[in-house]
C-alpha cells in the first residue's frame, strides 16, 4: 500500500507539472460535511462507525477538457466507537486531524451538469483527541460486562504513538453549475490510512490500527480564470 501512495503522489506532481503548457481555469471554495470513521484494529475490536464533522477549503486547476487537480486543506473529525452488545455503555475516541489530499480530478458532463472522480495521496496532523465514555473505560477490567465479554479493552486507554497518517483517498460526486463563475458540489470519499494509530511492535497488543473514513459533503466553487 505505501508503494500505491508514492506512485499515486508521483502522478499527482506529474499532473501538476504538465499543467503549465495549457490554458486552464482556476477555481477555489468551501465545503463542509460529515464523517463516518472506524480504526481497522488487529487483533479485531467490536465497534461501530463514529459520526463527525469535516470542514475545509479548495483550490481546484482543470486542464484540457476531463482532468485537472484538486488540492484541499481540511479539518476532519476521525476515530472510532466501541459497540455494545445489550448494555447502556458508551465509549467513543475521536481524533481530529488537519489533512491535506493532492488529487488527480476527471470529470465528465455538459455546462449545465457534471460527475467526477477524485483521487490521489493524502497527509493528516493529529491536532487533538479525546475519549467519551459514561462509565470508568480506566477501570473497565473490574467490570463484571468485560470479564464475561471476553473481549480487547486495550484500546480504550492506549495513549496515540502516530500523530502524522497518510494514505489513499478517492471520491465521486456530482457538480452543478450555477453560472459561468459559481458551482455546487456534491461528494462522497473514502480514506484508508497506511500508518497506525497506536503502537504496532510485536510486544503490543494490536499489530495494526488504521484509520477508515467515509465522508459526505457539499461544496461551492468561485472560478478566478
Amino acid at each position: 500500500m505505501r508503494r500505491i501512495f508514492f506512485l499515486l503522489t508521483a502522478l499527482a506532481a506529474l499532473l501538476a507539472s504538465a499543467q503549465t503548457h495549457y490554458e486552464g481555469t482556476i477555481a477555489v471554495g468551501g465545503k463542509a460535511g460529515m464523517s463516518l470513521s472506524r480504526v481497522n484494529f488487529n487483533p479485531t475490536v467490536q465497534q461501530a462507525m463514529l459520526p463527525g464533522m469535516t470542514v475545509g477549503a479548495m483550490f481546484r486547476y482543470i486542464e484540457e477538457k476531463n482532468y485537472g487537480l484538486v488540492a484541499e486543506l481540511n479539518v476532519i473529525q476521525r476515530g472510532w466507537k466501541e459497540a455494545f452488545d445489550e448494555s447502556d455503555y458508551n465509549y467513543s475516541h475521536r481524533l481530529t486531524y488537519l489533512e491535506l489530499p493532492i488529487m488527480t480530478h476527471i470529470f465528465f458532463g455538459n455546462q449545465r451538469v457534471k460527475g467526477f472522480f477524485n483521487l490521489g495521496p493524502e497527509i493528516n496532523v493529529m491536532l487533538g483527541d479525546g475519549i467519551k465514555s459514561n462509565f470508568s473505560y480506566q477501570d473497565a477490567a473490574g467490570l463484571d460486562y468485560f470479564i464475561n465479554d471476553n473481549r480487547h479493552i486495550e484500546q480504550m486507554t492506549l495513549k496515540v504513538k502516530n500523530k502524522l497518517d497518510y494514505g489513499i483517498c478517492g471520491g465521486a460526486g456530482m457538480e452543478l453549475n450555477l453560472n459561468p463563475k459559481h458551482s455546487l458540489l456534491l461528494e462522497g470519499r473514502f480514506y484508508y490510512g497506511l500508518t497506525d494509530v497506536f503502537p504496532n511492535h510485536k510486544t503490543d497488543i494490536f499489530s495494526s490500527s488504521n484509520s477508515m473514513t467515509i465522508t459526505v459533503t457539499l461544496g461551492y466553487m468561485f472560478r478566478l480564470k
